[in-house]
């Protein structure tokens, strides 16, 4: 049995490709299938089934257009109730027709309907595909669905996880969701690991009880993109398939009223000189997850970008959120200025002159952008803080106009991100980067020892 994972570091989540005896099974596939598709035609097997652990609430899933494209067998939980056709998968019922024994294991918690697929070989458990339930060094979480659930679920998830870890300690433990996704409660860095090694080190484990289990995996949990809140219902209507769209460049003056501009250029370009109102989010493989947070959802967007940027890729990480209405590009701004626009811009300063001014005791006004865990983890004395998603609805209060704001956050990324909303605002900011305030810290406790 081989098992081929394919990671989309951007989301923190993970697709399978198992093989076995010249038939094979996708486990979890994003919306751009041809990757997978083209992985079984290499591996020349057949696919029999693509399974579904759950009813994802981070990407539109791939799974309905992958197994119409190969004619596999379509899996999802018998609970998931989705609008499309399907084999439902039972607690503990074999799947018929596999490349190899595919049990499904009933495991609520991340959603109620979740299904864990254990693999045995003769007889012999060899590993389980765990979608959100048991994760590596952690549990998927359970607030997706609503806070009103949240606890409910986190009861569940206690049961599932105690399921799971109940399996053989060498049994191969694959879960979608990794370090980087908003799904995961936590992460322990890993992808893949095992179950004896989850017994030994997985501190949801470690839990005496249920109520013990859900205040732990409840405490602390970070917010998650806005964008989420679509996903589950464009899942259970049955997902259409993705078009990667062939970009052209558009004219500046002719852009719609309602275009989103997104600036995937890098940095220092974007510092220099940008469209006002354009989002500054540097061409990454987060690039999509940041505008999905931030943007109305499937918003008409316009990509600004330089020569010999990967465009396409900024487009199909769009489609993997939903996001299908990718118009088109501008190459650079000097269209934009031709055609009578302007240009907005802020300068960017090092870590080391953010430390060096406060060591001096300058009288700074800095905004942390960070996660509410970051900043409570630690952050610079009498800083504001706000989250990048959060400053399109309000700026922390007390922000003084007449001066500049010297803009923070862990590397640079999502002081860039709420740039926008903050010179909307009227602010003269600037940006620290590369690096953040973990750098700073440490900087300025140097000075101090």
């Amino acid at each position: 049995m081989d098992i081929t994972t394919f990671r989309t570091d951007g989301l923190g989540d993970s697709t399978y490709l198992l093989t076995h005896d010249g038939g094979g099974a996708v486990i979890d596939p994003q919306r751009d299938v041809e990757r997978f598709e083209r992985a079984v035609l290499e591996a020349g097997v057949d696919l029999t089934h693509v399974l579904e652990t759950h009813i994802h609430n981070d990407y539109v899933s791939g799974g309905r257009d992958l197994a119409r494209r190969t004619g596999a067998r379509l899996v999802l939980p018998a609970a998931a109730g989705v609008a499309f056709d399907h084999l439902p998968a039972f607690h503990q019922e074999d799947l018929p027709g596999g490349p190899v024994v595919i049990r499904p294991l009933h495991t609520p918690g991340h959603t109620p309907e979740h299904m864990s697929y254990v693999i045995l070989i003769e007889g012999e458990v060899v590993a389980v595909f765990s979608g959100g339930s048991l994760l590596v060094g952690s549990a998927g979480r359970t607030d997706l669905l609503g806070d009103d659930r949240a606890g409910q679920l986190a009861r569940l998830q206690y049961m599932s996880v105690h399921r799971l870890a109940g399996l053989p300690d060498g049994t191969g433990l694959y879960p979608t969701h990794g370090e980087g996704s908003f799904c995961a409660a936590s992460g322990a860095g890993r992808s893949v690991s095992t179950i004896g090694r989850e017994l030994r080190t997985n501190p949801v484990l470690a839990y005496p009880d249920a109520d013990a289990f859900a205040a732990g995996q409840l405490a602390g949990l970070q917010p998650f993109p806005a964008y989420y809140a679509h996903m589950g219902p464009i899942n259970l209507m049955g997902p259409e398939p993705l078009t990667v769209p062939d970009l052209d460049a558009l004219d500046p003056a002719d852009l719609p009223d309602d275009a989103r501009l997104v600036d995937i250029r890098p940095r220092a370009a974007f510092a220099a000189g940008h469209i006002p109102g354009s989002l500054g989010l540097e061409m990454s493989d987060q690039v999509a997850v940041w505008a999905g947070w931030l943007l109305p959802f499937d918003s008409p967007v316009v990509l600004v970008a330089e020569r010999g940027q990967n465009v396409e890729e900024a487009a199909r990480q769009f489609g993997r959120i939903g996001f299908d209405n990718v118009l088109g590009v501008i190459y650079g701004v000097s269209g934009w200025m031709e055609a009578g626009g302007s240009l907005a811009s802020f300068e960017t300063r090092t870590t080391a002159d953010l430390a060096t001014a406060l060591a001096a005791g300058e009288d700074l006004q800095v905004l942390d952008v960070r996660s509410p865990g970051e900043w409570e983890a630690g952050h610079i004395e009498g800083a504001a803080f706000r989250y990048a998603p959060y400053l399109k609805d309000n700026l922390p209060a007390g922000l003084d106009s007449s001066r500049e704001v010297w803009v923070t956050c862990g590397s640079g990324y999502r002081a860039f991100v709420g740039s926008a909303y903050l010179e909307a605002a009227g602010l003269r900011i600037v940006v620290v980067t590369p690096g953040g305030v973990p750098d700073v810290l440490e900087k300025l406790s140097g000075v101090e020892a």
